[in-house]
């Protein structure tokens, strides 16, 4: 048996549960702490690490007990963050006690400001408590290295259910929710970089009945930010064109797409800081004011893929378009900067065949009139 002493994250007793598969009550768990040492947020991502600092104490949760299957459970989920293990001196009540402790692979994370569990809980939370089960649904499926590499989309997902919390309105739809859905069975699917869930569920029905429990299948995929930038003054929009997999998969002969800009929210991101920051990478643009387009989900039928849209008010001057993207995600990006009546154009020709961009060109067809004034006309 071993013990292990958590300072960080593992202390929020829900996450701990969900790592160990097990219930709080079965753990045998008592405060410590491990001088000359402090806890640190970690710069680059929401979670701490321990920084050596002599008079210090790193005040956490000393768990004995542990067994194989205890450990190498651990050892996965704490993987994803590049942490290892090393057996250090815990105080407690009684006295000192060898335990091992998770510590960053050196140099591999900065230290930040101290860091605070309620702050942390506060924030966080939910949400990694909800990455969490999808990484551990992936133990003994998946390599610790894959899990690491993939740890920021699945975080990405998490966020997503958050951001879904608040339903559109219900004026003209039924009153039912969530809760009038039963799902009777769940059966292994995909986990990569998409998540393909397979289930057995049956519904409300408008009726007042209850349907036949159905055998269903459906993409978990990810919230996303869409932005097209528009100068009033002009009459100019920004589009971007890429190679898209969709229209490859399909058979389609001409597979480079004209879109909006668009990016996946990262965890703990506001859609319209993701807009933003899509813009810069993709284009090269500084938006000024945006203005809320509609949200819809991509395809309600099959995917939970929901999309965040707006309008980026800015000042294109002379821009004329020009190659962007991220090297780092292998981005391959050209921007067009064209006037409005142009984009239409396409629209109605066809060649713009990817539904959230003709959506937003059709909003814009609608706001552009008061968007327009004080500005000389588009002649």
């Amino acid at each position: 048996m071993t013990s292990l002493f958590f300072y960080g994250s593992l202390r929020h007793v829900p996450l701990l549960e969900i790592v160990l598969g097990r219930a709080a009550k079965g753990i045998d768990s008592q405060t410590a702490f491990l001088p000359d040492h402090s806890v640190r947020a970690v710069t680059e991502g929401p979670f701490p690490m321990l920084l050596a600092e002599p008079g210090a104490q790193a005040r956490g949760l000393l768990v004995r007990g542990l067994d194989a299957e205890d450990i190498a459970r651990l050892d996965f989920y704490e993987a994803g963050f590049d942490f290892d293990t090393r057996v250090m001196p815990v105080e407690t009540d009684t006295g000192p006690v060898p335990a091992q402790v998770y510590i960053p692979v050196e140099r591999r994370w900065t230290p930040g400001s101290i860091w605070s569990l309620q702050e942390w809980v506060d924030q966080w939370g939910q949400l990694s408590c909800d990455a969490a089960r999808e990484v551990m649904a992936r133990y003994g499926h998946a390599t610790p290295q894959e899990i690491g590499t993939l740890f920021p989309f699945i975080r990405s997902r998490a966020w997503a259910r958050q951001l879904s919390a608040k339903p559109a309105p219900q004026t003209l739809r039924a009153d039912m929710t969530a809760r009038d859905v039963e799902f009777t069975a769940e059966r292994p699917g995909y986990d990569g970089f998409f998540r393909m869930r397979a289930f057995s569920l049956r519904h409300r029905t408008f009726d007042g009945g209850w349907s036949e429990v159905m055998d269903r299948e459906a993409f978990v995929a990810f919230d996303a930010a869409l932005v097209l930038p528009y100068d009033p003054a002009t009459d100019r929009v920004l589009l971007i064109e890429q190679m898209r997999y969709g229209p490859l998969m399909r058979g389609d002969p001409a597979p480079w797409v004209l879109e909006p800009v668009a990016g996946l929210v990262d965890a703990g991101e506001t859609p319209e800081e993701c807009a933003r920051r899509e813009a810069e990478e993709e284009a090269g643009m500084t938006l000024g004011r945006m203005l809320p387009m509609p949200k819809v989900y991509a395809s309600p039928g099959y995917t939970s893929e929901f999309f965040h849209c707006f309008l980026g008010l800015c000042d294109m001057g002379t821009r004329e378009g020009g190659l962007g993207g991220l090297d780092t995600e292998h981005e391959d990006i050209r921007s067009h900067v064209i006037s409005f009546d142009a984009a239409m154009a396409l629209l109605d020709s066809g060649e713009v065949n990817a539904g959230p961009l003709a959506m937003m060109l059709l909003w814009l067809a609608r706001e552009r009139p008061n968007l327009r004034i004080g500005h000389t006309s588009p002649g």
